[in-house]
């Protein structure tokens, strides 16, 4: 008997308890959850990843069509995969496709901000049109998110894609060759246009990605006041195209979130946040401190670990790339800091770098790949809290467990339940508003991939069930049993 639990029976005898230490234990690893559907947080986008820098072409160039298809699954299959909502595509700056860059559809300069430009468009973008074509035909995916890192480089400050520079034409960004901002407008709307034509709706649309910071890539500066003077431009030649009911303009995928914050309060200075469909940010140079000060969505629209070995590990010492790890960063970010949308960096990638910055390592020299457990972490998110879901109230839970509840639109009601314990713990959930009939629970820990757990409801509507040490448990209420 350990000395804390003698010092716990010897005070429960003294005031004529009855219970032994191990009663105390259980009692401890059990607890009820609280469900308030009345009490409402934020409207839920979805779950996803990126395909941007040519990662799409390793599912396309997947000479095995079955491996492929199970790629696809693990993607989006709301069965057997993560049932992932929200793709986020890379728009293309560069003049060439060599290494991972993702080619411009006007390699040319036209001559000028006001000349006609020639776009050539190859149907293919990198792989990413295929993909969404199947997650939108197959799977029913409806957002996507396509982003551009830099504009091309005729239209910049350096003339070049890379190394940061400025567009041409916003304050502070004055070019010998003109005001480029209208043309950037006009490409990126034709992007919008190429995908419209083969069946795939564009629903936001990022003109900017990590604007603070000057990369060897494709990359380009934009303070807060810069990013709003183009997005008075677009928005109107959005309209224009008639795609306003279809797009929205997305904003700024800052390095961090801080840097988001400065723009996102520069932007709605400036009278043009009205103009912005959703802010985004990444956690590169600091991680949410607290929710954004905006009425938008707020997603984090890139998050990864880009230091750590790659690994396939549920639980490992709290490792950065452990699928518990990014159960709990999904948890922070939608429940401590009211984010509508996650999107983990990629989707899949090839064996190096050996890190943990994709879902799915693949490696089309032999046909194979291999699937980190921090896919399944997400799956227990993605499948069951749906685009439109409304997050709800929770209170209570056992010690060492953190709990969320969702509403989603066809009434279906999800409760995600994280333990940081290494044992069980017994949970009641109980549904204020709601009898529910049915129940189904799935769990993810080291030896289950979202796989279905045992869960009872009895006839007052309270489910019973166990949250296994150091995992992510979903308790679904289908759709009419509530």
């Amino acid at each position: 008997m350990r000395y804390a639990e003698t010092i716990l029976t010897a005070a429960l005898a003294a005031v004529g308890a009855v219970a032994s230490p191990a009663a105390v234990i259980e009692e401890r690893q059990s607890g009820t959850v609280a469900v308030d559907l009345s009490k409402t947080f934020q409207t839920i986008d979805g779950f996803g990843f990126s395909l941007a820098f040519q990662r799409a072409n390793l599912i396309t160039n997947m000479s095995d069509k079955q491996k492929q298809r199970e790629l696809l699954d693990l993607l989006f299959n709301r069965t057997t995969g993560a049932g992932f909502s929200i793709i986020r595509n890379g728009i293309g700056s560069s003049p060439d496709s060599s290494s991972d860059h993702m080619n411009t559809f006007a390699p040319k300069n036209p001559g000028g901000p006001k000349a006609a430009t020639s776009y050539q468009w190859d149907g293919k973008d990198s792989g990413q049109l295929w993909v969404s074509q199947e997650a939108v035909n197959t799977y029913g995916v409806r957002t996507i998110y396509a982003d551009a890192w830099s504009a091309p480089g005729y239209m910049k400050t350096n003339g070049n894609e890379a190394n940061g520079g400025s567009l041409c034409g916003v304050t502070g960004a004055t070019c010998s060759s003109g005001d480029w901002r209208q043309a950037y407008a006009d490409y990126l709307v034709a992007y919008i246009n190429f995908y419209k034509a083969a069946g795939v709706n564009v629903t936001h649309l990022g003109f900017l990605n990590e604007p603070e910071f000057s990369a060897g890539y494709a990359s380009m500066r934009s303070s807060g006041a810069q990013a709003a003077d183009f997005i008075k431009v677009l928005y109107p030649t959005i309209q224009a195209a008639n795609l306003s009911d279809q797009v929205g303009i997305v904003c700024c995928d800052s390095e961090g979130w801080g840097n988001q914050v400065q723009m996102t309060n520069a932007i709605k200075s400036a009278g043009a946040e009205s103009m912005l469909k959703t802010i985004t940010s990444h956690t590169y140079t600091g991680g949410p401190s607290g929710p954004m000060n905006t009425r938008l969505p707020v997603w984090m629209s890139e998050q990864c670990d880009l230091n750590g070995g790659w690994s396939t590990s549920w639980y490992s010492n709290g490792g950065a790339g452990d699928g518990l790890t990014w159960a709990n960063n999904v948890y922070s970010a939608v429940v401590s800091n009211n984010v509508s949308g996650f999107v983990f960096w990629e989707g899949v990638q090839w064996p190096n770098p050996n890190t943990n910055e994709k879902l799915i390592k693949v490696d089309n020299k032999t046909n194979t790949y291999e699937v980190a457990k921090r896919l399944w972490a997400f799956a227990n998110w993605s499948r069951y809290v749906r685009p439109g879901a409304v997050r709800v109230s929770t209170s209570g839970a056992p010690s060492g467990v953190k709990t969320a509840a969702f509403k989603n639109v066809d009434g279906s009601i999800a409760v995600v339940a994280i333990s940081s314990s290494a044992s069980a713990a017994t949970v009641t959930i109980k549904v204020s508003g709601a009898t529910p009939a049915a129940v189904e629970a799935y769990v993810s820990d080291n030896s289950h991939n979202c796989e279905k757990t045992a869960a009872t409801v009895a006839a007052d509507g309270t489910i019973s069930g166990s949250v296994a040490g150091r995992s992510i448990t979903t308790f679904f209420i289908p759709a009419g049993s509530g």
